[in-house]
C-alpha cells in the first residue's frame, strides 16, 4: 500500500495494538495508525523526503491478519542503525545500493514489533511479511531489506531463516517498583546521588519554572514554541528537521493523551522543551531543544522529569533515545537493540555477515563493561568478585 490511508485504521491498529482493543494505551504508539498516518499525511514522509511508503498487508479469506510498516528509501537518513558504510563500499565496487527496504518507523529509534499481526497469527503474520519483502526487493531488483529496531524475539525468528542480525545499544532506565524519586537515588553510589541532586537544584534554579503537560494541558500554541526548540536541535543534528510543522498539530488532534510535554518556562515564555510519547508500560523520550542555554537544564527535562513520570503512572521502562553515554551515571543503562537484514547479492552479504558477527561480540562486551561502570551502589558480592 503506497499510503495508510488506503487501510481502515481499525484492520491496521487490530493488527499493531490488539490490546487496546478493551481500551487504554498502546503498548507501542509509534506503529498505530494515527501516528504513522500523522508523518505522511504532514508530509513529513512521502514524495521528495526519501520515505516513500510501500505498507504490507497479508490477508485471507477472513480479513488482513498482518502488516508492516514499509518504506522505500534513497538513503539512510532517520533510521539510527547505520549502514551507510556498507552502502558506501557497494556503490564504490560498482553496485546500486539505493534504493533499498526499510520496515521501520521513520525517525523513531524505538524498539517495537514490526511484524505486526493479529493475536493467533503471529507467525505465518511475521512468515507472510517477511516473504512479501524479499520478493518486493527481489522483483524490484533492488539491493537489501532492513528491519529496523526490532523486538529480540523477532530478531531471533529472522535469524533462525536466514536473515542477517545486528546488535547495537541504547540506555534505557528501568522501574524496580520505585515509589518515588528519593528510593531510586537510594540505590546509586552516593557520589553519583549527590551529583543528581546538584544538576537538578541547578536545573531548578534557571530563573523560571518547569511543567509537565499532557492531553488537554497541552495547547495548540506550546507548539509553536517546540518546534522553534525542534528546529534548533534538527539543525544542529541532522542539518533540518525531519518532521514538518504540520505533523505536531497533527499529533495533537490524534495523540495529545500519547504525549508528555516537558516545558521550561522563563519570564512568560518556553525557553526550552522535552516531548516523550507514552506506552502503556514505556516513556519514549523523543525530542528536545531550547532557545536559551541553562546549566543541566537538559539533563532535568530530558532524564530526570521522565524518571519522574514513569515512577508516578507506573511505567516499567524510559527509552531515552539513541546513544549517549552520558546518560549512565544518571541511572540509564546500556540495553541491546536488534534489527534484522537481507541482502541480495552473495559478496556485500558475505561482507556484512562477517562484520556483524564481530560487531555483536563487541557490543555485548562493551554493555558489559559499561554496565559494570553504572551508578548504583554495588552489593558486598559485587565487590567480593571484583577483587577477584
Amino acid at each position: 500500500m503506497t499510503s495508510i490511508d488506503r487501510i481502515e485504521a481499525t484492520d491496521w491498529d487490530g493488527c499493531a495494538c490488539p490490546e487496546t482493543s478493551g481500551g487504554g494505551r498502546p503498548e507501542d504508539p509509534f506503529t498505530t495508525h494515527r501516528f504513522l498516518a500523522s508523518l505522511e499525511d504532514s508530509g513529513s514522509v512521502g514524495a521528495g523526503t526519501g520515505w516513500q511508503p510501500h505498507h504490507l498487508v497479508a490477508r485471507d479469506a477472513s480479513g488482513i491478519f498482518a502488516v508492516a510498516p514499509l518504506y522505500a528509501k534513497s538513503h539512510s537518513q532517520g533510521e539510527y542503525v547505520f549502514d551507510h558504510g556498507w552502502a558506501d563500499g557497494y556503490e564504490r565496487a560498482g553496485g546500486r545500493y539505493y534504493p533499498k527496504l526499510q520496515i521501520a518507523v521513520p525517525f523513531t529509534p524505538a524498539t517495537g514489533r514490526r511484524f505486526l499481526a493479529r493475536p493467533g497469527h503471529e507467525t505465518r503474520g511475521r512468515a507472510a511479511l517477511i516473504e512479501g519483502a524479499v520478493r518486493l526487493a527481489a522483483e524490484n531488483a533492488l539491493s537489501s531489506v532492513h528491519v529496523t529496531f526490532c523486538t529480540e524475539a523477532e530478531a531471533e525468528a529472522g535469524r533462525e531463516i536466514g536473515l542477517l542480525h545486528r546488535v547495537t545499544q541504547q540506555f534505557h532506565w528501568e522501574n524496580r517498583d520505585y515509589p518515588d524519586f528519593e528510593t531510586f537515588l537510594a540505590t546509586l553510589s552516593s557520589r553519583k546521588r549527590k551529583n543528581i541532586r546538584k544538576e537538578r537544584a541547578t536545573a531548578r534554579a534557571f530563573g523560571g519554572t518547569i511543567r509537565a503537560l499532557t492531553g488537554d494541558e497541552i495547547r495548540p500554541d506550546h507548539w509553536d514554541a517546540f518546534w522553534r526548540f525542534y528546529q534548533d536541535t534538527g539543525a544542529r543534528k541532522w542539518g533540518m528537521p525531519y518532521l514538518t510543522r504540520d505533523c505536531f498539530d497533527r499529533l495533537h488532534e490524534t495523540m495529545r493523551d500519547d504525549m508528555l510535554l516537558v516545558l521550561a518556562e522563563r519570564d512568560g515564555r518556553p525557553v526550552a522543551g522535552a516531548l516523550n510519547f507514552i506506552g502503556r508500560s514505556r516513556l519514549y523520550g523523543r525530542y528536545w531543544g531550547c532557545i536559551e542555554d541553562h546549566p543541566c537544564l537538559h539533563f532535568e527535562l530530558c532524564y530526570y522529569r521522565a524518571i519522574d513520570f514513569a515512577i508516578a503512572q507506573g511505567l516499567d521502562t524510559v527509552e531515552a533515545g539513541a546513544q549517549g553515554v552520558h546518560k549512565l551515571s544518571r541511572g540509564y543503562l546500556p540495553t541491546p537493540t536488534h534489527s534484522l537484514h537481507w541482502i541480495a547479492d552473495p559478496g556485500l552479504r558475505a561482507a556484512v555477515d562477517h562484520f556483524l558477527r564481530a560487531e555483536r561480540e563487541a557490543v555485548a562486551e562493551e554493555i558489559e563493561v559499561i554496565t559494570a561502570y553504572g551508578p548504583f551502589r554495588k552489593t558486598a558480592k559485587d565487590q567480593e568478585e571484583e577483587q577477584q
